[in-house]
């Protein structure tokens, strides 16, 4: 069964009420939590990861910022705050040596372009790309951003980079659903991010974030159960 990593985000950018939310999640069963670099600062994100560390969680954040400089400054600011994954960047070549020691370090692979983030490139090449940056010293694994490519057969997509990578891959945008939650599970991704789906109440549970999260894990670990049986 995939790891699901709750972000607390909405288009792209961290909700201004994140630290409002988080204890709230205490009691969810939930393990992974993340934020975006665009709508939290260094201050906000050292509150962040200390409010996340104290309920339990490992903390992620990913960077969406669309250029190098911005990117760098991200990464930098992720040094100090304390998270302990740092998911996304387009520069990964260049920045992969940035972190400290332990913090995992999974960027994007293929061609990310604007502002909520898009996924160009062929399959193939985007493969090539996972192999590529998971072969890299300070590399721990991928951020996919497979249901933001436009035309891609989407799990087709997760098969093929999480076969050439070397790392766990973590699907990110646009999971809107239990089902795409199981389904990239299943396609081989380490983890699968949700964060806009369920602020926008879509998924069970609703209107109750919380309830959300709950029956997120409830129904992923019920069909990844039903599976095995079937096996």
């Amino acid at each position: 069964m995939a790891h699901f990593v709750f972000m607390l985000t909405h288009d792209d950018r961290t909700v201004d009420n994140a630290a409002e939310i988080m204890p709230t999640l205490a009691d969810t069963g939930l393990r992974y939590v993340g934020f975006k670099d665009v709508g939290a600062d260094l201050a906000k994100q050292r509150e962040l990861v200390s409010l996340a560390h104290d309920a339990g969680f490992e903390v992620m954040l990913e960077v969406v910022s669309t250029s190098k400089e911005a990117e760098m400054s991200s990464l930098r600011s992720a040094a100090q705050a304390g998270f302990d994954w740092v998911l996304g960047g387009t520069h990964g070549s260049e920045t992969a040596g940035m972190l400290p020691d332990g913090v995992k370090y999974c960027p994007f692979p293929g061609r990310v372009v604007d502002h909520p983030s898009v996924l160009l490139g062929s399959i193939d090449e985007i493969a090539a790309d996972a192999e590529r940056l998971t072969a890299l010293d300070h590399v721990s694994g991928l951020d996919l951003l497979a249901y933001r490519h436009p035309t891609a057969d989407v799990l087709e997509l997760i098969r093929e980079v999480t076969a050439k990578s070397n790392g766990p891959v973590i699907v990110a945008g646009s999971i809107a659903s239990i089902e795409r939650a199981i389904a990239v599970g299943e396609a081989g991704a380490w983890g699968y991010t949700i964060g806009s789906a369920i602020f926008d109440g879509l998924l069970p549970g609703a209107p109750s974030i919380a309830d959300q999260v709950r029956r997120v894990l409830e129904e992923t670990a019920s069909a990844a159960d039903a599976a095995q049986g079937t096996t």
